[in-house]
């Protein structure tokens, strides 16, 4: 019999917190880069090229991979024999190392967990609590997986009760597309099949801690039916031309993992869940020896990678760029943004509104007038640092509100992550507004473009509250230019007929 101390157990998940922040699981990294390599789309190897610098900055400089530093989930797997040497619940501990991690004054990590979810949607401050699943088994240890899921992610699961007859494969292959672009492709899709719904859901999550291996499967050919359903949806969806960060290509998973459990016999329960490019989970055991702590990993474990933003890279003074300017720019083409941007995500476009409709107008310091606006919930500065981490949150949460803002404020343009809904394409076209797209999973090499931030309004919001952000050469994409022209849409359907036409040669 092990006997587990309380402090092992916190210090243990405080680490590993901290640990998958900034550093990537190495099957990722590899997995990544070997699809940037083969990437033929050259906005997609662009994106890619921005996640496997960022990944190496963060290692290097031990800061979040994303702004989005995830909501915790925690399968623990109890030892029948095993004892406590703790005053705390389980539950309790765990949710102390949570608030340790998320607090480390060296590594502040961003606070997104909200109380009262259909209330007040109050921000806890320390990201607790963690969601937890828990079995009891065999043994004297204490064995555990952790994640830290982003929003942008998690936002994209489905759940489907299909007929014992019904394709999984089908159903995938007619659900992905629908998913867009906000959770940050090229990632894994997890696939959770059996049981009742709640348990599909759990086996969805619970599979996407497994590394990645579909090489290796391919390598070594499939010894089951779920195996072969693996390969099949692997290529499949790949075929499918989404690409990474919806832009087109080759690449739109890097794995595709599938557990199943039985079930009813007229059931056949599915959950698809997608992890992003910010892949974070780490696994440790406890046997009483004291806190299993996580190993850094060599930096000479990441590729030399480099990006260069080439010579026709448009750049533009934020302070005085005009809407005849905007005429010009074209649906692909990268620019460099440099002067003052204003950010806002959900609550405060909320405020907004309420605001605007009560007569009683935007706070003082607030002029959308001319200006952009970046959808962006940074991570907290250290240091020397002007912002944390500060990547994209998905646009399409903004849409209900883009009509608004372009009509009522001023607004020119928006910069965020994935692609925009068809009424906000015609409402940008309508006003020769731009929304451009900055990469998701680069959040630290875009904070670096930041080199100054002030908090303007709504400060009652934490990361929500509007900032003003003075930047220099920020790279983003014209993603829906003036006349309402959309990469996400366009660029997707031409590789997907490139794809098609090379396997249709290749049959022949």
């Amino acid at each position: 019999m092990s006997t587990i101390k309380q402090d092992d157990l916190i210090d243990s998940v405080a680490d590993a917190l901290q640990f998958i922040s900034y550093y990537h699981p190495k099957d990722f990294v590899d997995a990544m880069h070997e699809a940037y390599q083969r990437e033929e789309s050259q906005a997609s190897k662009d994106a890619m090229a921005q996640i496997l610098i960022n990944s190496r900055m963060c290692a290097e400089g031990r800061r979040p991979i994303c702004q989005d530093t995830g909501i915790v989930t925690v399968f623990a797997k109890v030892g029948m024999d095993v004892s406590w040497d703790a005053e705390m619940s389980l539950s309790d501990m765990i949710n102390e190392g949570v608030r340790r991690a998320y607090l480390h004054p060296d590594n502040v990590l961003r606070a997104s967990i909200l109380a009262d979810p259909l209330g007040a949607r109050k921000n806890t401050k320390d990201n607790t609590p963690a969601v937890i699943h828990y079995e009891i088994v065999e043994g004297d240890r204490v064995e555990i997986d952790v994640a830290a899921k982003g929003g942008g992610s998690e936002n994209k699961s489905k759940m489907v009760m299909l007929n014992p007859s019904d394709s999984l494969v089908d159903w995938v292959l007619k659900t992905v597309p629908t998913m867009g672009a906000g959770w940050c492709p090229p990632g894994m899709l997890g696939l959770g099949v059996g049981g009742t719904a709640e348990k599909s859901a759990v086996l969805a999550k619970e599979v996407l801690m497994e590394p990645i291996d579909i090489h290796e499967l391919i390598k070594r050919g499939p010894n089951s039916r779920l195996e072969e359903i693996r390969l099949e949806l692997f290529e499949k969806v790949n075929q499918l031309g989404i690409g990474a960060q919806g832009l087109g290509g080759l690449t739109t998973v890097l794995d595709v993992k599938i557990k199943d459990y039985p079930t009813h016999a007229a059931s056949k329960p599915v959950t698809m869940i997608p992890n992003c490019a910010a892949t974070r989970h780490a696994h440790f055991v406890l046997d009483g020896s004291g806190p299993a702590l996580q190993t850094p990993p060599k930096l000479d474990d990441w590729p030399e990678i480099t990006w260069d933003v080439g010579p026709s890279t448009r750049k533009v003074n934020l302070d005085t760029v005009t809407k005849d300017e905007m005429l010009d720019w074209k649906p692909g083409e990268t620019l460099l943004l440099s002067g003052k941007l204003l950010t806002g995500r959900d609550a405060a476009h909320k405020k907004i509104q309420t605001l605007l409709e009560s007569g009683e107008g935007l706070p003082d310091g607030v002029d959308f007038n001319g200006r952009f606006i970046y959808y962006v919930g940074p991570v907290d500065p250290v240091r020397e640092e002007a912002v944390g981490p500060a990547g994209p949150t998905t646009a399409t949460r903004m849409d209900k509100f883009t009509d608004m803002m372009l009509e009522q404020t001023g607004l020119m343009g928006m910069v965020g992550k994935a692609e925009r809904g068809n009424a906000t394409v015609e409402s940008i076209a309508k006003h020769k507004s731009v929304y451009l797209m900055a990469v998701g999973g680069a959040a630290y090499l875009v904070s670096k473009a930041i080199t100054g931030s002030k908090v303007v309004a709504f400060p009652e919001l934490g990361m929500e509250a509007i900032h003003e952000f003075e930047v220099r050469d920020m790279p983003v994409t014209v993603a829906v230019d003036t006349n309402g022209e959309a990469v996400h849409t366009t660029g997707p359907a031409a590789w997907k007929s490139k794809i098609m036409e090379k396997i249709n040669v290749e049959v022949v």
